[in-house]
Order: structure tokens, then sequence, then C-alpha cells
């Protein structure tokens, strides 16, 4: 077990001056449902601040107005739905928007059912491209036993420690470092990074992790492990590999939590606040 928590911060390659929207990752964030379609509306506002060149986020048509009415600055796909969610129907057109993006992200606001699991298993096997696995997604994976041995490509999982606790059938533990990294040696191929979220956010690989040190009891609120998916898949985007990726973004996700509380104190702070540091946050840091 290694322990990389003072090894310095990954860093983001620096943008060419001719570079365009294009070569700063295309990101398709696929979540929401009536009702939840704050949830990947606040991927895709972190995506955006976070470097990301283009996004897409893919959710059903009835949420697709609430979705597109946070931001105009990233795309919207409206697909077809069944009771306010996702239906069968929806997943042949996310894999091929999946297939053309740089890296996908998948879960806030999805809601638990069949056609969720099916898309997971699906994208989790299938797709070669960086994959981040939060909220409903994780619950469905914790459905798919086998599913972990098995990526098609990188993976990034997110658990709370409840959603921790479905994927592995057991409470986490106090030492979330070594059970991180025990989630994560599922994956025989070496390719899976556990972000554990909560005080002190573990992120490990099968062979190393790291235990991030910003961020403060403010942040425990609805919405903050959205903002932190989007996040991780824009930083994959730029070219930062999985572990990097996460490293870096639950850093940042951290100091903007604190330059939120430092304006709003910790009982007022919202996911928004963390979306509107963003900026700050990056730029107080060697990204």
């Amino acid at each position: 077990m290694r322990e990389a928590s003072n090894e310095p911060l990954p860093t983001l390659p620096t943008r060419a001056d001719d570079s365009h929207k294009g070569d700063h990752g295309r990101v398709l964030l696929v979540g929401g449902s009536r009702g939840m379609a704050g949830a990947i509306s606040l991927s895709g506002l972190a995506a955006l601040r976070s470097g990301a060149g283009l996004v897409t986020i893919a959710t059903p048509r009835g949420a697709q107005a609430t979705v597109a009415s946070f931001s105009p600055c990233y795309m919207t796909v409206g697909l077809a739905d069944n009771d306010d969610t996702f239906s069968v129907a929806a997943i042949e057109p996310i894999l091929e928007l999946a297939e053309r993006a740089d890296v996908v992200a998948i879960g806030p606001g999805m809601g638990p059912n069949g056609v969720v699991r099916t898309l997971v298993k699906r994208l989790y096997k299938y797709l070669a491209a960086p994959l981040v696995v939060d909220a409903d997604a994780l619950n469905s994976l914790a459905q798919l036993p086998t599913a972990l041995q098995n990526p098609g490509g990188p993976r990034v999982l997110t658990p709370h420690p409840g959603e921790f606790a479905r994927l592995t059938g057991r409470a986490c533990p106090l030492q979330r470092a070594g059970a991180a990294m025990a989630l994560a040696a599922r994956d025989p191929t070496s390719q899976t990074v556990v972000v554990l979220k909560g005080a002190g956010t573990i992120i490990a690989t099968s062979e190393q992790y790291a235990t991030n040190k910003t961020g403060n009891p403010g942040m425990a609120t609805g919405g903050a492990g959205d903002v932190l998916t989007g996040m991780i898949a824009a930083l994959a985007g730029q070219g930062l590999d999985s572990w990097s990726a996460a490293r870096l973004a639950v850093h940042v996700h951290g100091h903007a939590g604190d330059l939120a509380a430092k304006q709003w104190g910790e009982v007022s702070l919202i996911a928004t606040d963390l979306v509107e540091h963003l900026p700050a946050a990056f730029q107080e840091e060697p990204c």
C-alpha cells in the first residue's frame, strides 16, 4: 500500500495558443429525470467551469427543458422516456453518443430502474473511453457483481459511504484507504480508480491512495457530489489519466468549498456555491 497524499498535485496540460474547443475534451454526461434534473445540470456546469471544451447532457425528454434552462453553454439531447426517466428506446442513442465522446459520466439524478442497469452494464463493459460512475449508476453497478471485473476502459467510481456499502456488501470501515484499494483491486486490469467521498476523501487505485486535505462540513449538502462528477469528467477529457483527474478534481472541489465557506459560512453553503468558486479555486492551484 503506497500513500501518495504528499506527492505534488497533477497539473493540466498547457493550452496551445491556437487550440480550439475540440482540443479540451468532448464530455458526455448522462442522467437526470423529472424532479431530479438539477443533479445532472450541476455536473454540466461543473464540467464547463473545469475546462471542458464541449459538454453534452443526455437526459430524458421530460427533463430536457429544465436541464437546458440551467445554462446556454452546454448542449442537451432529450431521449425517449417512460415514467419520467429513460426508457429502453434511449439506450442505443446514448451508446452512440458515448462513442463520439472523449469521456462519459453517468448517474446523477437518473433514478434506479432496469433500463439504467442495462445501460450501465453495456457502457461499463464496452466503452473504451474513460467512464465516471456516480449516484444511481453506482447503485445499478452494485446489482452487477461481475461488472467490476470487466471494464472496457478506464473507470472512476465515486461512492459515498452508503453507495460503497451497496457496492461491496459491507459497511464502510474506519480504515477507508484499504477498503477503497480493495474495491479498485476487483478490476484485474488495474483501470479502476475509487473516490470514496466524505471527510478526507480517499482517492485509490489497487496500488496507491491519497487522502484529500481540502473541504469542510458545509459541503455535506445535496448536489456537491454531482459537481465533483462533472469536474472529474472534464479533467479526464483534457488529457489527465483517471488517477490524476480524480485526485486534482477532489482537491480543487474541496478548495472551492473552502472559498465558498469563507464567503457564506458552512451552514449556508449550497452546491451552486461550489461551481461559482471553481474559477478562483483553479487559479489558486498549479493547474
